[in-house]
């Protein structure tokens, strides 16, 4: 972690880390919250990585996470598109 908080120029946020729910009867959920994004003062932050490995072609990866983020973006928009028609019906 201290290796990342160097290198990475800004907060994970919620990136990265574990959502879930523990419940009363014992049921549990969890998963790593990866393609995210985080609405904050009107504002949509995105987030999206790649798997880097010794092999990884840094282009590659970094077209991939561009790719990651597009996606979390159009369905933002999409989102957004359907919110408009129903208000405006």
């Amino acid at each position: 972690m201290e290796i990342i908080n160097e290198l990475e120029p800004s907060k994970r946020g919620i990136y990265a880390g574990a959502v879930g729910y523990l419940g009363f009867n014992g049921d549990m959920d969890v998963a790593i919250a990866l393609r995210t994004a985080v609405v904050k003062d009107q504002v949509l932050y995105v987030q999206a990585g790649a798997g880097i490995v010794a092999d990884s072609d840094p282009d590659s990866e970094w077209l991939e996470t561009q790719n990651k983020a597009r996606a979390v973006l159009r369905a933002a928009e999409m989102a957004l598109d359907g919110l408009d028609n129903e208000l405006h019906r």
